[in-house]
């Protein structure tokens, strides 16, 4: 290697950068909103859910495009790259992957320092908000253009005394790619 070659960043360095702060007050005035809005916690949890899948239905192309991530052929292969490239790319940590069950069509996602919940606190009145569910709908609408449909769901959560974010995904279906053209035989 020559002393002054140059030196290549990772292709997610290039990613604009949004102020980690900035993002978790807004994602928390969000969040607040929503709660006046709907005043029912399960509905707020769904529509997280929802705006969450809208986001991950269109960042996935932002991260293929952005990435050099290899294609990924299984479930286990995919979800590695989500832990270790995606998070990284668009939360600035690195998830952690455990608990996998024998068919490796479920695992947990580890969140040890989890950015969305810097500065929050939850009410007691509050207690059935399950404030990072839009993480949930990311991962679901992004999985899903994928081929992969999954169930996601947070089993553990910092803001209700955890010692980590823990998102749980069970593979439902690897949906088969179709092509809207077939091949001269």
């Amino acid at each position: 290697m020559k002393a002054n070659a140059p030196r290549t960043a990772p292709s997610h360095a290039n990613v604009e950068k949004v102020n980690a702060e900035l993002f978790t007050f807004t994602y928390g005035a969000v969040v607040r909103q929503l709660i006046e809005d709907y005043e029912d916690l399960d509905e707020v949890n769904k529509q997280l859910d929802e705006m969450g899948y809208n986001i991950g239905v269109r960042i996935i192309d932002d991260f293929l495009a952005k990435s050099e991530a290899d294609k990924c052929i299984t479930f286990e292969g995919t979800v590695q790259t989500i832990a270790g490239s995606a998070f990284r790319m668009f939360l600035g940590v690195t998830a952690t992957v455990e608990k996998w069950n024998e068919d490796k069509t479920e695992c947990s996602l580890l969140l040890e320092d989890n950015p969305m919940v810097d500065h929050v606190e939850i009410p007691e009145k509050n207690a059935k908000l399950v404030y990072c569910n839009m993480l949930c709908g990311v991962l679901r609408g992004a999985l899903l253009q994928v081929s992969l449909r999954v169930q996601a769901s947070i089993e553990r959560d910092v803001l209700k005394g955890d010692d980590v974010t823990e998102i749980r995904l069970r593979l439902l279906e690897q949906i088969p790619e179709e092509y809207p053209f077939k091949d001269d035989e």
